[in-house]
């Protein structure tokens, strides 16, 4: 079974940092892929940035070069650093794992992201 818990989240001015993180259980995650999605009000949910098992990272348009993806597998942790803030990425901020063996995604409670103009 996998429990995901995240945290970091808070209300920033735009331009400034949050770090999010988000804790894994279970013992998939250093083969697994993990993620951070986010959802506005109003708006689907849109994949902000993947971490594969292997390190590959990939990240939306709108946060290359502001946003960091990262993991530690010693840790079972994936963070996200995300800085220039603006207030467009405002949202709740998901962490997600997908399961390479049951092809599962398994997702956190997710953590409220605003930034204020």
């Amino acid at each position: 079974q996998v429990h995901l818990v995240e945290s970091g989240g808070g209300l920033v001015q735009a331009g400034g940092s949050l770090r999010l993180s988000c804790a894994a259980s279970g013992n998939i995650f250093r083969i697994s892929t993990m993620a951070w999605y986010r959802e506005a009000a109003g708006k689907q949910r849109e994949l902000v940035a993947a971490v594969s098992a292997g390190g590959s990272t990939n990240y939306l348009d709108s946060v290359k070069g502001r946003f960091t993806i990262s993991r530690d597998n010693a840790k079972n942790t994936v963070s996200l650093q995300m800085n220039s803030l603006k207030p467009e990425d405002t949202a709740v901020y998901y962490c997600s794992l997908n399961s390479p063996i049951s092809r599962n995604d398994y997702w956190g409670q997710g953590t409220q992201v605003t930034v204020s103009s």
